[in-house]
């Protein structure tokens, strides 16, 4: 509930900017503040942030603390309400097994937190008083986030913080979930999530809703730099900071790796019997009409799936798992509902793929049309240009497909008898996100 609160927030003030939402109350936030930067095992995915009880000081060697000019500025006054009904469902048949999964929600968020301070690290001072300055390698902290190649640590150098008592308001109300699994397959609590929940959190002032961070690079002697243009890292075999750093790799051939890596899912589709195929593409081509509808079965197949890589481990009611009936604890990776998590968590509105493009690209999914986009897929992830013969497309169609990727940072060019794309260098994963999509439908419509 917090945690949603202050992610609407960092949405709304510094989209796509430099700002971190505190997730929990729990974490102390203060200024120089020791934060661990996870970097995720697929390259789309956002960081996670993980705040320690130390900060920069506690990690020094010497005894003299850095004590860094602290500037502190009025933000802004904010206050937020957000809420919505969603409703989500498909119907079908895969091989012996009857799939019926459904799924509604009506939540209203309410965030009244007041009049927000900044609090800000003069910067270059801070890297005036650490120069020279040696980290202690022995701490046990540095000692367990070195172990892990893709642990970078971080300092706090700016938060948002309350400066009077606020709240946090939120009612929920959940219906109607109900899946027939095969019998091997056991869903506790009977298959049916239900919850309504109107709750009312006080916030006290001179708590931090929202952080900003500096990376450090930290070499194998406990030097260290403030990176502040770049990534940071830990030193490695005694290599130069440029070789901490991963060159950026042209964006095509980094679809066609990640394509490659998805490559056994998307034929874990394109094998399924051929009516539960169409079935399935029916139904969700459906819901792309309506981007929040695609979100709310989003929720609840991933609520009952347990899958890695670029799936989410999240149980919705904490005891809604899908479980083998023999007693064994860990979930069951069942490949029914892992098919069908693929190809929603691709479509997922505003997460993943802009709005404008999903009811566009529903009305392409005949297998034809998709067939051709997938042709087009290898062009982005591999030649860049394909001949026109092979990619005949009606005007029609061909304006569609143009706006499909367009809206995605993908232009396509027609030049003479060779259509050629080109991926615009902008913010975000929108040609890798798109490509998956196009390949996971196209997977349902194979033969079909």
């Amino acid at each position: 509930m917090f945690a949603i609160a202050t992610k609407n927030f960092v949405k709304e003030v510094d989209d796509g900017g430099l700002l971190i939402p505190v997730s929990s109350l729990n974490d102390n936030m203060e200024l120089l503040t020791v934060v661990v930067k996870h970097k995720r095992s697929r390259f789309w995915q956002k960081p996670k942030y993980l705040p320690t009880d130390f900060t920069l000081n506690d990690l020094l060697t010497g005894d003299s603390p850095i004590t860094p000019t602290v500037l502190d500025i009025d933000f802004i006054k904010y206050s937020g309400t957000y809420g919505g009904g969603m409703e989500g469902s498909v119907d079908a048949s895969f091989a012996k097994v009857n799939l019926n999964v459904k799924g509604e929600d009506s939540s209203k968020l309410q965030s009244s937190f007041g009049s927000l301070k900044k609090d800000e690290v003069d910067v270059p001072k801070l890297m005036r008083e650490s120069k020279g300055r040696v980290l202690d390698m022995s701490h046990s902290l540095i000692q367990q986030t070195k172990e892990k190649q893709k642990n970078v640590f971080a300092i706090v150098k700016e938060r948002i913080v309350t400066t009077q008592p606020c709240s946090v308001i939120e009612v929920v109300q959940q219906r109607g979930f109900s899946a027939n699994l095969p019998p091997q397959i056991l869903l506790t609590e009977n298959g049916k999530l239900s919850k309504d929940s109107n709750v009312t959190m006080e916030i006290p002032p001179h708590t931090t809703i929202a952080y900003g961070i500096i990376e450090l690079e930290i070499k194998n002697d406990g030097q260290f730099e403030l990176c502040v243009m770049s990534g940071g890292g830990f030193e490695v075999d005694g290599h130069s900071k440029t070789s901490l750093l991963c060159a950026s790799a042209p964006m095509n051939n980094v679809i066609q790796q990640e394509l490659e890596k998805l490559k056994d899912h998307f034929q874990q589709l394109s094998t399924l019997p051929a009516s539960t195929r169409s079935s399935l593409l029916h139904h969700i081509t459906g819901l792309m009409q309506e981007p929040a509808a695609v979100c709310a079965l989003q929720n609840v197949v991933q609520s009952h799936t347990d899958a890695p890589g670029f799936y989410r481990n999240i149980d919705t009611a904490g005891n809604c798992r899908l479980l083998e009936q023999s007693g064994a604890e860990e979930p069951t990776q069942s490949p029914v509902l892992t098919a069908l998590h693929l190809v929603v968590s691709a479509l997922e509105g505003k997460k993943n793929l802009p709005d404008d493009c999903l009811p566009v690209l529903s009305v392409c999914c005949n297998p034809a049309t998709l067939q051709t986009l997938e042709l087009l897929v290898q062009c982005v992830s591999g030649t860049r240009e394909a001949s026109l013969s092979s990619t005949a497309l009606p005007d029609d169609d061909y304006e569609k497909t143009g706006h499909i990727f367009a809206s995605c940072n993908v232009s396509l060019q027609r030049d003479s008898d060779v259509l050629r794309v080109e991926i615009k260098h902008e913010p975000g994963n929108y040609p890798l996100i798109l490509c998956i999509a196009i390949k996971s439908l196209a997977s349902l419509a194979c033969g079909c």
